[in-house]
């Protein structure tokens, strides 16, 4: 029996019970995919991160949802990256290799910035707009597709804070997952975040939908500094910089929990194992 350690972090959090749960696991070697996956599916939180390997400071990482593994996950990273900080004694900048690039990560007195690459979007069909639409139940003012999401923006606040979904008409869309968007009252804009397709109907706070976000929002309020809000049931607060053509994306991280995770992997791997 190999025992692994186990960190559950409220990413884009002020207080714990708010932001993003996220499960991190660090380890000297990769584990096999199939551990992973099933790791993330017993967790049943949206995203587990697993972070192995240091080279100065840098580390590589993969996210799974309770579903699938994805290509980019924001708030995971700056859970781990707060993780590695706090328990592992990791700098206050560091770099994570990815399935989308090299991303990074570093500390500004009480604030954790992530360093990702800015989406590029592009508009939707008629088509895509009307399936859009039919989930939401909502007109849009314009439908855009970004490299994972497809992102609905609508007129009102209330209509992102009021919206239901249907779950199984935006389960067929093809993409990731749905961003619905608004301007804000008192932040610059609101989002939220569906994506059944990975087995998270609603994600409480979404790093990596502010890729999409920020560039376009920078774009119709022609100013580069941003304050969001996730209007989730857990909600969350990000602050986004479009600096080039990468968005830096601000954030606190809270951790809410340190356990000992039973596996049946192999002994002798190399995997960060200890004894009682």
């Amino acid at each position: 029996m190999t025992k692994l350690k186990m960190y559950q972090v409220d990413a884009f959090a002020q207080k714990l019970f708010q932001g993003n749960p996220a499960a991190i696991i660090v380890t000297d070697e990769e584990l096999p995919a199939e551990m992973m996956q099933a790791i993330a599916n017993e967790n049943n939180l949206s995203e587990t991160a697993f972070v192995h390997g240091q080279v100065k400071d840098r580390y590589s990482i993969r996210w799974f949802t309770p579903k699938s593994e994805v290509d980019l996950c924001g708030h995971a990273t700056l859970a781990a990256a707060h993780i590695l900080m706090t328990e592992y004694g990791a700098s206050e900048e560091l770099g994570f290799s990815s399935k989308t690039g090299e991303l990074r990560v570093y500390q500004d007195e009480n604030m954790l910035w992530l360093n990702f690459p800015a989406d590029e979007l592009d508009d939707c069909d008629a088509e895509t707009t009307q399936q859009v639409q039919s989930a939401l139940g909502l007109e849009t003012l314009t439908v855009v597709r970004g490299r994972s999401d497809l992102m609905a923006v609508v007129k009102t606040h209330h209509d992102v804070t009021g919206a239901s979904p249907v779950m199984h008409r935006v389960s067929k869309l093809k993409c990731r997952g749905l961003i619905l968007t608004s301007i804000g009252k008192e932040d610059d804009f609101i989002s939220r975040f569906f994506a059944p397709q990975v087995g998270v109907p609603e994600d409480p706070v979404t790093g990596s939908a502010h890729t999409t976000l920020t560039p376009y929002w920078a774009t119709e309020l022609k100013k580069n500094e941003l304050k969001a809000r996730q209007v989730s049931p857990r909600g969350g607060q990000l602050i986004c910089k479009l600096i080039s053509d990468r968005v830096h994306i601000g954030g606190q991280a809270i951790t809410f929990m340190e356990a000992d995770l039973r596996t049946n992997s192999p002994s002798g791997s190399g995997i960060n194992q200890y004894k009682n």
